[in-house]
């Protein structure tokens, strides 16, 4: 029986892993927690592993508060940079698949089209900076690595993020401003981890997989928070206005891509998504 290690798994993303997990009986997971397993420890993560034998390692751990990483720089390198080259480092010393979650934020979302696996990237903001120095460590440190760039990740169940944002505050007030001139693809947390749980499959199944690399995974449609605000609105049958305003309305501490839509051809291809 093979087993997989669910980092972050506190978060949503492992929650909704763990949630699904009692599909997938022929595998042993692993969910850790920070409390269990802190990535940016080198000396725990390599005691880990070696006491556990992982065969998977889906990296769900993050630090995700993109403003707030503007200054708390050292705590968030440590996890979204530092804390998967020892991830990745243990994984290649134990011949474990790595697959590891980034962020549409990689990119400086001056583009008009979707965004590629192979385009330039140039993050604008700390965030999306320590993501692309955790997607180089762990595609060095690791030749069976899978880096899965995603995007607005939601959960309706578990943890802090827009979409229940936009509950809360539609029950409370009338109507609400939400920036219109950021476009990307929500991603429901329940559908990425279906799909994380499809990659392991696969690669579980065929004895030379050698397609590891850069994957764009997201929803498939192109909206923005606007748009997006409006539709967890109408589907739960709220009646507060949503109001659109620009970004410089509403300024942030980070900058955001204005159009971060990515391809996903490529995995759609490879994994019949």
């Amino acid at each position: 029986m093979k087993t997989i290690l669910v980092t972050g798994s506190s978060g949503q993303l492992g929650q909704e892993l763990h949630e699904l997990s009692d599909d997938f009986l022929n595998y042993n997971f692993i969910f850790a927690s920070r409390e269990l397993l802190d990535i940016s420890n080198k000396t725990s993560v390599d005691n880990f592993f070696a006491e556990n034998k992982i065969d998977f390692c889906l990296n769900c751990a993050a630090y995700t508060a993109v403003d707030k990483a503007q200054d708390d720089r050292e705590s968030c390198w440590k996890i979204n940079s530092g804390g998967v080259e020892n991830l990745a480092k243990a994984c290649n010393t134990h011949n474990s698949v790595l697959i590891h979650i980034s962020s549409d934020y990689v990119f400086d979302g001056t583009k008009t089209a979707p965004y590629l696996e192979t385009d330039a990237t140039n993050p604008i903001n700390y965030y999306g900076q320590t993501k692309l120095e955790g997607e180089n460590f762990a595609l060095k440190n690791n030749p069976k690595t899978f880096v899965i760039r995603t995007s607005w990740v939601y959960s309706k169940k578990y943890g802090k993020n827009f979409y229940k944002t936009i509950l809360r505050l539609a029950a409370e007030k009338e109507e609400i401003q939400i920036v219109s001139d950021q476009t990307g693809c929500p991603t429901d947390a329940k559908d990425l981890a279906k799909i994380l749980l499809k990659i392991v499959e696969k690669v579980n199944s065929e004895k030379n997989f050698k397609d590891f690399g850069i994957y764009n995974y997201s929803g498939s449609q192109i909206q923005s928070w606007f748009d997006f605000a409006k539709k967890i609105v109408s589907e739960n049958k709220l009646s507060c206005t949503i109001l659109p305003i620009p970004s410089n309305n509403y300024p942030t501490p980070a900058k955001r891509p204005a159009y971060s839509v990515l391809s996903c051809k490529k995995i759609d291809k490879l994994f019949s998504i």
